[in-house]
């Protein structure tokens, strides 16, 4: 009998302390009650209540936790129903108003999230809303976590998944896509010829540039060594007329030897093409001292029409003038 007593005895405080011990794990807490009154929060590591007096309300994870808000339907401003898909990361700070200030946490932050989508997206047109997620996850955590803040809860972040258009809206965007892009390839094809082009064109230009200086240079050059031969001929003409000129002025040539000089100048102009020659004034007195031009001047009449002073018309088709050995002239001379 007193040993069924002991066995009993040892029974129940065995139960009583497993009653009694409790092991949080990390990253949870308990909300220990007092005969149903809020009493404290049991951290990780080992924790004692009392049996039938303290229980456990809950057993709350303090590990960031995630929540898939199940795709809403959404009007947009321009009267488009689009479908969004959203998820949101959130963490307890605070257990106790996770547990007292709400029934259902993740009940509120779903029903929250779907009504601020709705608010958000709403106030933007169609094609606003694909350029603008970040915008609009931006908003979303902000108003959310601003609400749960009474609920021991901080929103870290909101992002939307995925925006679904309509079927048909959807192959009107695929079509405006298409015909952007095939905007875009032409104008890349234009831009590509017109540079093509205006590399061609320059091409060109620096072609004839060239050209033209080439050209230009050459006819410089030309222009250069013409002017060079003809320096060089007058050069040598002008050393020949020296030459000549400083032999006559050796040779002390009279009046007589000059006159003669002259005839035989004018034989050789008579000689040419022309129909008349200018003969000086003074040219007449020598041609006066010759019997055969004495004769030629008498027996044809001359013709005189507008002379200078000084200076007699004469018919050179049918000149003739004889002229002594200017060699004897000169032999008797010296």
């Amino acid at each position: 009998m007193p040993t069924i007593i002991m066995i009993i005895i040892l029974a129940l405080l065995i139960i009583l302390a497993f009653m009694s011990i409790k092991i949080v794990k990390q990253s949870e807490v308990y909300i220990i009650e007092r005969l149903g009154k809020f009493h404290k929060v049991a951290e990780a590591g080992l924790t004692i209540i009392i049996p039938f007096l303290d229980t456990v309300r809950s057993v709350v994870s303090l590990k960031q936790q995630t929540m898939d808000v199940p795709p809403q339907g959404v009007i947009t401003s321009d009267n488009v129903t689009i479908t969004i898909d959203t998820v949101v990361f959130y963490k307890i700070i605070d257990p106790a108003k996770a547990v007292y200030e709400i029934q259902s946490l993740k009940k509120g932050i779903e029903y929250l999230s779907i009504t601020t989508i709705r608010d958000i997206v709403g106030k933007m047109e169609l094609d606003e809303t694909f350029g603008s997620r970040d915008l609009i996850n931006e908003q979303l955590r902000a108003i959310l976590d601003e609400a749960t803040f009474q609920w021991g809860c901080k929103v870290e972040r909101v992002e939307i998944v995925d925006i679904s258009p309509p079927p048909d809206i959807r192959d009107a965007m695929e079509k405006q896509m298409n015909a952007e892009r095939n905007k875009r390839a032409l104008i890349l094809q234009a831009e590509g010829e017109r540079q093509s082009s205006i590399t061609l064109a320059e091409g060109r230009k620096e072609a004839a540039i060239l050209d033209a200086e080439a050209e230009r240079e050459a006819k410089i050059r030309k222009a250069t060594g013409e002017a060079d031969a003809i320096r060089q001929v007058a050069e040598a003409k002008a050393k020949e007329i020296q030459v000549i000129y400083d032999a006559i002025k050796d040779a002390d040539p009279d009046e007589k030897l000059i006159q003669l000089k002259s005839l035989e100048a004018l034989q050789e102009v008579a000689k040419g093409d022309a129909n008349k020659i200018f003969i000086p004034f003074e040219a007449t007195s020598t041609l006066s001292s010759l019997g055969a031009a004495k004769e030629m001047f008498t027996d044809r009449p001359r013709k005189r029409r507008g002379r200078k002073p000084q200076e007699e018309v004469v018919d050179t088709n049918e000149i003739k003038i004889e002229l002594p050995d200017l060699n004897e002239n000169e032999n008797q001379n010296q």
